[in-house]
């Protein structure tokens, strides 16, 4: 997989930086993620994203930017506040100085069907992906491009009230009530495949 850029628009309501306490953390798992080969990199970034809701009940949420090297020490501007989205029109509004990840669109779509869920880390790895079947994770039926309303309608489809699945030939997403469940349920699936 080549990384081709964002496939949506971004209106820029502020160029704030997000602040909020829940960043360190989210930066501790995005070295995680780099640390455990589950964002690999590419010239100009890594193959994943991070993301944790602002604040419970809303579908506003802080995630990794595009083009962001996860290995790297990332500073507060690495990242994006997303403020809502009109998926129709394929337009997110943010808050920042920086693209959001080109997996915006199927964060927010997840938030708004799980209120439950607070964490979103989507990551890349091939040992998890080929120890799927065995793992029993569920699949998304057809491999989508990423990025895509295609790949997102693929991803509800199956999402119900799991924390883990593969979008097929793709990666992972690792759900969680907190930052903390997501990355650690991540992890455990990745030392099963060992």
């Amino acid at each position: 997989m080549i990384y081709q850029g964002i496939k949506f628009k971004t209106k820029i309501i502020n160029k704030e930086i997000p602040k909020h306490p829940g960043l360190e953390e989210l930066k501790y798992w995005c070295r995680e993620f780099h640390k455990f080969h589950l964002a690999p990199p590419y010239s100009g970034g890594s193959y994943g994203n991070l993301s944790f809701r602002v604040k419970k009940g809303e579908d506003s949420f802080i995630i990794t930017g595009s083009k962001i090297g996860l290995k790297e020490k990332l500073s507060d501007d690495c990242f994006v506040k997303v403020l809502s989205s009109n998926l129709k029109a394929e337009t997110i509004f943010i808050s920042g100085i920086k693209e959001p990840s080109s997996e915006s669109k199927l964060h927010l779509a997840i938030y708004r069907q799980r209120k439950d869920i607070n964490a979103i880390f989507h990551g890349h790895c091939k040992k998890i992906l080929s120890n799927a079947d065995r793992l029993k994770i569920p699949q998304t039926q057809k491999e989508e491009l990423y990025g895509t309303m295609e790949l997102v309608q693929r991803v509800l489809e199956i999402l119900d009230d799991k924390s883990f699945l593969i979008m097929k030939n793709h990666g992972f997403i690792s759900l969680g009530k907190t930052m903390e469940k997501a990355g650690k349920l991540a992890l455990e699936i990745h030392k099963k495949c060992l």
